[in-house]
């Protein structure tokens, strides 16, 4: 009885312990040293541990805090592995005999670094070496089995980074978890599940990376049998992208790569497939999905670094791409592969480029078929590197828009592989022109082929297409529509016009596959054209404009930053033009860009401006050359953006003509200004600056200037009614707004002041005995408001005397002036009024106070 109750206190105080245990954790420092030194001596490298605690629960082993594995100095100075908590399980069994046998080993968030030597060599490789020869059981080794098994080592959350010697490379894999094991007696197994990234740059759906496989023993680990399999899914390309070149190309897509590795080192075989769905570029949609894929099979041999008997295919359409040959180290065995194309159809070739070029038409059709066989070699150490050769060839080449009323066909367009330097045949790519293909740089050169362009002898073609960008040369004669519909064809930005006549061309198409660093995301810089063009007898329909502008002869120069037109001659608004356009490009949207021009015409009409810029001329008058258009109509100055001088020899404003006319214009959106406007205006000179704001549904006009020698009987002829005669001049200013004449002048206020001198008023007479009323001279002020002009106490001096003058006259020429003298010797009266009423053609004059003074009017 007493042996029983002992027996149970004994059992209760166990219990306690090992509760005490579970809570506690005591340390168990005398047994830190031999943990470190069984490490140490499993992975051959120098170990250190924080702190080691006991667990009993729920099942017996060690937690481990701040593990740290120093590496090989042959590899560098930093720590191979580090992790901040460990768990170390025991078997139990091993505790029976005495001996502490880990059976698992749990990392949580441990940091690896995987480093490779200029030799190659990695430092891992001897780790796998040891473990192949040290003589452990299987991971999951019998339970009665005496020797020590090789633990389960499993890692969660980590992160593994990769040295090239002492240069930490900014790849890495986060949020890795692996596994390692002893599969058998003589077999190792892993497990690797991670997400790739760059540590130099903010990355995203980069997609996840996993890898499992076995190895087995062997006398070294070269002869090491491994199969492995590699799996890299829901890849975004643009991030792919970036992840390999450090930069997003723009491409768009899923990828999915899986591969398999199975053999030794020494003679492996490998087999690949690659795919990625939905191909585009990144501003670029479509309904219809694009797939990319490939398959490869090789071998590979660690001995020379050399991969044998590649041979990859790619169905394209109904045809096949095929790559097969050799790939190695120059200096050892070179590099000898070859490329099929076999009757791959154009029109998988057109699909895959709508996801690369922008601007293509949507209904574009594509007939063809494409060939050519090529070949890489490279061998020794050479300077020129590897070389590129072959031939291919579209043959029945045609291209199709039914939008675009287009349609380019040609029997052959043949293509080389090259990697020369590339020689440039007369001049063809020009300093100006962007990209060049680089010393060297691989590339498809093809052409000439002819190009039909509306003229009898086709316009000749060549180029080529590399990893920098593309450019095409095209030269010889066409036709304007032709070659505006081509380049709409080819996805080329032009102008909406509809444009009839011929030129001769020497251009070139240039871009580049970069991306653009003004974007804020990954750009493609647009393709330029730059070159010269011919320009004869074209007619040009611009939308907005009531007729079309005739070109007779004109040189366009296009540059990369501008577009010139040079030795231009014209014709638009009846008129025949003469002068220079200078447009920078590059600039984006319509509108952005500054036009600057200079033209100048020996004669035009204000009128023939006004209907050519109007196109409902039947609705407007001549005042409103510049004013807004009807609702809905498009006009041509609304956006338009430009500077410049013109000059004209006459410009006809009805029945007035103006001479030696010029003036710096501006335009700004609507918005237009015409300054150190000089004038020969009616035998005399006008300089003056004017404003205009058509940017508002009721345009705004402002003006000042001065008038000097102005011929006031040239005035009257022009009027039709010799009313007066002399010379006049002065200063005016006037603001108005409206978008018909009343409105115009009913709003119209401004002021003039005039001096006029040696001038009669051939109608007026103040007396039956006195003829037309002389004037000397006359200055005054007169503000015009309210559709009148009012005078106010201004002096008219004539050889009779001195005049007051004070009344209106209205724009109707409707008359109502007083003439106040102050002495009237003849009469024997004191101050006398002269009332002026009538019209101009017309007046009539009263006296006062006498009423017998009477007025004859002159006919």
């Amino acid at each position: 009885m007493k042996f029983s109750s002992s027996k149970r206190r004994a059992v209760a105080a166990a219990v306690v312990i090992l509760l005490a245990l579970f809570f506690v954790r005591p340390g168990v420092s005398r047994l830190k040293a031999r943990i470190v030194r069984s490490i140490s001596q499993a992975v051959a490298r120098p170990v250190q541990i924080g702190s080691v605690h006991l667990r009993l629960l729920p099942r017996p082993g060690f937690d481990l805090e701040n593990l740290i594995i120093y590496e090989d100095p042959a590899f560098g100075a930093e720590p191979m592995l580090r992790a901040p908590e460990v768990t170390a399980l025991v078997r139990i069994t091993s505790l029976a005999r005495g001996r502490l046998d880990i059976l698992r080993l749990e990392l949580t968030e441990p940091s690896l670094n995987l480093v490779r030597r200029e030799d190659g060599r990695w430092n891992w490789e001897a780790l796998l070496e040891r473990a192949a020869r040290t003589p452990l059981a299987p991971t999951a080794k019998p339970e009665s089995e005496a020797r020590p098994g090789f633990p389960y080592i499993e890692a969660s959350s980590g992160r593994i980074n990769f040295k090239a010697g002492a240069e930490k490379k900014p790849y890495a894999l986060l949020n890795a978890d692996f596994a390692l094991w002893q599969e058998s007696e003589n077999a190792w197994g892993v497990r690797l599940r991670a997400e790739p990234l760059r540590t130099d740059m903010s990355l995203s759906d980069t997609g996840l990376l996993r890898m499992s496989g076995t190895w087995q023993r062997a006398g070294s680990l070269r002869e090491t049998p491994l199969q492995f399999s590699l799996e890299w899914q829901h890849v975004q390309l643009g991030q792919l992208t970036k992840l390999v070149s450090g930069n997003d190309k723009g491409w768009r897509g899923g990828v999915q790569m899986e591969a398999t590795l199975s053999g030794t080192p020494a003679s492996m075989q490998v087999t690949a497939d690659a795919a990625v769905y939905d191909f585009h570029r990144y501003d670029i949609s479509a309904s219809e999905g694009l797939t990319l894929a490939a398959h490869c099979d090789g071998k590979y041999s660690s001995a020379d670094n050399m991969m044998r008997e590649i041979f990859c295919t790619a169905p394209v359409g109904s045809g096949v791409v095929t790559l097969h040959g050799d790939a190695g180290r120059p200096e050892l065995h070179g590099t000898h592969l070859s490329l099929n194309v076999e009757n791959v159809p154009v029109a998988a070739v057109a699909q895959l480029v709508r996801r690369a070029k922008k601007d293509l038409p949507a209904d574009l059709v594509a007939r063809g078929i494409v060939q050519g066989n090529f070949t890489v070699r490279e061998r020794g150490a050479s300077s020129r590197g590897p070389q590129f050769e072959g031939r291919g060839e579209f043959t029945n080449l045609r291209l199709q828009s039914a939008s675009d009323k287009t349609e380019f066909a040609t029997a052959s367009v043949p293509f080389v592989l090259n990697s020369e330097r590339y020689e440039r045949t007369n001049n063809s790519l020009r300093k100006d022109a962007e990209p060049f293909p680089a010393p060297n740089e691989l590339r498809i050169e093809y052409g000439p082929f002819p190009v039909a362009l509306g003229r009898s002898l086709p316009a000749q073609a060549r180029g080529w297409v590399g990893q920098s960008g593309y450019a095409v040369t095209v030269r010889g004669d066409a036709e304007v529509s032709h070659a505006l519909r081509m380049a709409s064809l080819l996805g080329l930005q032009v102008v909406k016009t509809d444009a009839e006549g011929t030129a001769q061309i020497d251009l070139q198409i240039a871009g580049s596959w970069t991306k653009n660093a003004a974007a804020d995301l990954a750009g493609f810089s647009l393709p330029k054209v730059t070159g010269t063009v011919q320009l004869r007898d074209v007619h040009a329909t611009v939308r907005g404009l009531n007729e079309p502008i005739e070109i007779l002869s004109a040189r366009l120069r296009l540059a990369a930053d501008e577009a010139r037109i040079e030795d231009l001659n014209a014709r638009a608004a009846e008129a025949h033009w003469m002068g220079s356009v200078e447009l920078p490009r590059g600039c984006g949207m319509p509108g952005a860009c500054l036009v600057h021009f200079n033209l100048n015409t020996a004669e035009v009409g204000l009128g023939e401006i006004h209907e050519w810029l109007n196109p409902h001329p039947n609705h407007r008058r001549w005042y409103q050359v510049l004013s807004a258009e009807p609702h809905g109509a498009a006009s041509f100055l609304e956006n338009l953006r430009a500077s410049g001088k013109v000059k004209a020899g006459r410009l006809r404003i009805r029945e007035v003509i103006v001479e030696r006319v010029s003036a710096s214009v501006d335009l700004e959106r609507g918005k237009l200004k015409i300054s150190d406007l000089r004038a020969d205006l009616l035998g005399g000179k006008h300089r003056g600056d004017w404003q205009a704001d058509f940017t508002a549904a009721s345009p705004d006009y402002s003006g000042s200037g001065t008038l000097t020698n102005i011929s006031l009987g040239r005035l009257a002829s022009v009027m039709q009614d010799a009313w007066i005669s002399g010379t006049g001049g002065g200063t005016y200013q006037l603001r108005a707004s409206g978008t018909d004449a009343a409105g115009f002048w009913e709003s119209a206020e401004g002021g003039l002041h005039f001096d006029l001198r040696g001038g009669v008023l051939s109608h007026v007479s103040l007396t039956n005995d006195e003829g037309p009323l002389q004037v000397s001279r006359w200055e005054g002020h007169a503000r015009l408001h309210g559709g009148e002009i009012e005078i106010e106490k201004d002096e008219l001096v004539s050889p009779a005397g001195a005049y007051g003058v004070t009344g209106t006259a209205s724009l109707g020429r409707v008359l109502d002036f007083k003439l106040t003298r102050s002495t009237d010797v003849k009469l024997g009266a004191g101050s006398l009024v002269y009332s002026i009423t009538g019209t101009v053609a017309e007046p009539r004059v009263a006296v006062s106070p006498v009423a017998e003074t009477q007025a004859r009017l002159k006919p």
